[in-house]
């Protein structure tokens, strides 16, 4: 097909009306949108219920949807979801988790029974361990290369248990080791003699 060859779009645009009788060419007339929107009006919507659409709020305004989008995004607003929660809760249950909250709080105020949790935790480490960050850059300035890691980098896995003054006990895993309850109980033994010697 040639250049100056109607596309297949445009062409099926105008099929339509042409088949249906109506051979006019010329724009129908339409009512202008109004450009501006009452920002006071919308605020009040917004804050009075946050999840309500752009559709729904440009509904209200009588503008477009576009419109009322880039007038939230101008007064801080952003299109978030909200935390899930696994049902309503009844004011019972919300009492209730209160309750056990205060008790909570007032039997561990010294917070003493942090001393007593231990962490542990295992991690792939890298040899080279590139890093890739953005670069703030000038019109027309190369950013700084860096180098692409390889598809199946030399690692070790680390194994470390800590507590609320720091770390108690690390181990690197030999190549190949599968973490068991053969390898983690005498690990966790290790750990013990080692929190025992730190206490003594």
């Amino acid at each position: 097909m040639g250049k100056d060859v109607l596309s297949i779009l445009t062409a099926q645009h105008w099929f339509h009306p042409f088949r249906n009788g109506d051979f006019e060419l010329d724009d129908l007339p339409h009512t202008e949108r109004p450009l501006g929107v009452d920002m006071d009006l919308l605020k009040q919507l917004i804050e009075q219920d946050p999840r309500l659409t752009t559709r729904y709020l440009a509904e209200r305004l009588g503008c477009s949807h576009i419109t009322v989008e880039t007038h939230l995004h101008e007064l801080g607003k952003t299109w978030k979801y909200g935390v899930w929660i696994p049902h309503e809760l009844s004011p019972i249950q919300l009492q209730q988790r209160v309750d056990a909250c205060m008790e909570l709080i007032t039997s561990h105020r010294n917070y003493q029974w942090l001393h007593n949790l231990i962490t542990g935790d295992e991690k792939w480490m890298l040899y080279i361990n590139y890093t890739y960050h953005r670069q703030w850059l000038s019109a027309g300035q190369t950013a700084v290369a860096t180098p692409k890691p390889d598809l199946h980098p030399n690692k070790v896995m680390l194994r470390v248990w800590w507590g609320v003054k720091g770390i108690i006990h690390w181990e690197i895993l030999p190549d190949g080791c599968s973490i068991t309850a053969d390898l983690y109980c005498p690990q966790l033994d290790r750990v013990a003699a080692k929190l025992k010697g730190k206490q003594d």
